[in-house]
């Protein structure tokens, strides 16, 4: 008997080019067609028209590639970087831009398992796995060397000629929806992710290189006379809270109902640095503020705790995130985000209740000024029903997925709405703690978020979006402060005042120095314009 060969299909490399570039432009752009028929809807020929002009676009890129040994894995690579982005552009609204490259770079294992959904696999096979099988089974057929050289490039000189007519004809329309529409090209697949990807790993090459310059070394703490006790402040560095969602703000629903109790102060009018994890939290802990962070500047330059650590304060950085992304590289740090405690821990992840017992220990130690920063899981989504215990589940139906594309808005809401409520539990239980050490320690807290989170607003979910495209639910933030009296007299602050300024604008930007001024440590790289306690003190100064 004949030897059985299991049968492949042969076909030219460039029309596998061809094949290839017209799929990515029809079955893994959804997001960016969608906003095309939406800002061009009045002008149907140049909708028409940038078919044509996109396809070909692909098809030259594609062909380009269009080389033995080169053109499968090349378009491998392209197939699965296209699907990926795909899913999570027009599932959740997300760009994946640099920083966003970023964030799943630095995200953990069990933030990940999140976003692993069923809906998440049948994409990948539908769109990645089955295109790439089709690839590898068929046999991709060669000319010789010059007449496929010469064959390539007058596809490609063609596909570029019939561009650069349908983009001339159509230039008027086409750049004055870009203009309009910052978004539109970034959600082109798989071109915004790939060129992303290779700005984050170029960056992030650069950034290995860099040595961290100190900062503040002339800090110092200025006595307090008449108190015999240590001063303390805890900053809760929050998760994605969004302000609109704090009935401390004006929200409908009663997500504060603990904190309103509690004597806290409420700035309504805060802004982030970033819309991500990986960007807010260095910048809000730089000297810097939004307009001039650079993420390599936040680590070549040292930052809040450092310099609150030359000025001789003990400083602690608890974690139940992702890590300090650098903001605690030079002090004591402990990670709680892989503790087991089934209490408050499950499959990878804890509740922000496992802080509790960490800092009562913590609180009994103290015995000079201290800063404490608890960096929260908060509300980090899409899992948002995992983030609070049973007791907090008062909003229903909720969404109890963390494939959100299942649940009503209104479901995501209320499971969102029962973190924040969870959140408020969690800051006005640390405050009684505080309270319930008056006669040992001067004590005050600030809370402020990283950023907010999209909860189907304008048809986006989660956060991450470029800053200049981001919606205020990615960007308004909840800040608040709360001070014990013996506190608020060391800074020899008017809270009364400090009340009435809370209708100002603020933001991350703040953080830094008003955190040095609640320490009242005196230094150089001080701003008393950023410190919103300045106005509000008696005789001091930076």
């Amino acid at each position: 008997m004949k030897n059985q060969t299991f049968y492949r299909p042969r076909i030219g490399s460039v029309s596998l080019s061809v094949i290839t570039g017209l799929y990515l432009v029809l079955f893994t752009n959804r997001t960016f067609w969608g906003k095309i028929h939406t800002y061009l809807a009045t002008t149907p020929t140049a909708v028409a028209a940038l078919y044509l002009a996109i396809s070909v676009l692909f098809v030259a890129f594609v062909t380009a590639f269009s080389a033995k040994y080169v053109i499968k894995p090349a378009l491998i690579f392209l197939i699965l970087s296209a699907a990926l982005a795909a899913w999570f552009t027009d599932t959740f609204g997300v760009i994946v831009d640099p920083d966003m490259i970023r964030n799943a770079m630095e995200t953990t294992p069990a933030e990940a398992h999140h976003l692993i959904t069923p809906g998440f696999l049948l994409h990948v096979l539908l769109f990645a796995i089955i295109p790439i099988a089709l690839i590898l089974w068929v046999r991709v057929v060669h000319r010789p060397v010059l007449k496929k050289l010469l064959w390539n490039s007058v596809t490609i000189v063609g596909c570029l000629t019939v561009f650069g007519t349908v983009a001339g004809a159509y230039s008027k329309d086409y750049s004055a929806a870009i203009r309009q529409h910052r978004d539109i090209v970034k959600s082109l697949n798989p071109v915004t992710p790939i060129v992303s990807a290779t700005r984050y790993f170029l960056q992030a090459g650069k950034e290995a290189r860099l040595v961290v310059k100190p900062l503040g070394t002339d800090a110092r703490v200025v006595p307090v006379v008449n108190l015999n006790k240590p001063r303390v402040t805890i900053i809760i560095a929050g998760e994605t809270a969004r302000a609109m969602n704090f009935s401390l703000g004006g929200y409908g629903r009663d997500t504060n109902p603990e904190l309103r109790k509690r004597d806290v102060i409420y700035f309504p009018h805060t802004t982030s640095c970033g819309t991500a994890t990986a960007t807010s939290i260095p910048c809000m802990f730089s000297q810097f503020t939004r307009a001039n962070f650079t993420h390599a500047k936040g680590l070549e330059n040292e930052g809040l705790m450092d310099v609150l650590a030359h000025a001789g304060v003990d400083v602690t950085w608890f974690d139940n995130n992702t890590g300090s992304k650098g903001a605690a590289a030079r002090i004591r740090y402990v990670d709680l985000a892989n503790s087991t405690d089934p209490r408050f821990c499950s499959d990878g992840e804890c509740q922000d209740g496992i802080f509790l017992d960490k800092l009562d220990d913590w609180l009994n130690g103290v015995t000079k000024d201290s800063v404490l920063v608890l960096h929260q899981i908060g509300s980090h989504g899409p899992a948002y029903y995992l983030r609070y215990p049973e007791e907090f589940r008062k909003f229903g139906p909720e969404c109890e997925t963390a494939e959100l594309a299942n649940c009503k808005d209104d479901e995501i809401v209320n499971a969102y709405d029962n973190s924040i409520l969870y959140t408020d539990h969690f800051i006005a239980t640390v405050i009684d703690k505080l309270k319930a050490r008056s006669d040992k320690i001067a004590a005050g807290l600030i809370y402020m978020s990283d950023h907010g989170e999209s909860l189907g607003e304008k048809g986006l979910y989660l956060h991450g979006t470029p800053y200049f495209l981001a919606p205020e639910e990615q960007t308004h933030v909840p800040f608040l402060l709360w001070l014990d009296p013996d506190f608020t007299a060391s800074m020899a602050l008017d809270k009364a005042c400090l009340a009435q300024s809370t209708n100002e604008q603020t933001s991350h930007d703040n953080l830094f120095h008003s955190v040095l001024g609640m320490m009242n440590v005196t230094t150089s790289v001080h701003d008393s314009k950023l410190d919103v306690f300045a106005g509000c003190r008696a005789g001091r100064t930076s």
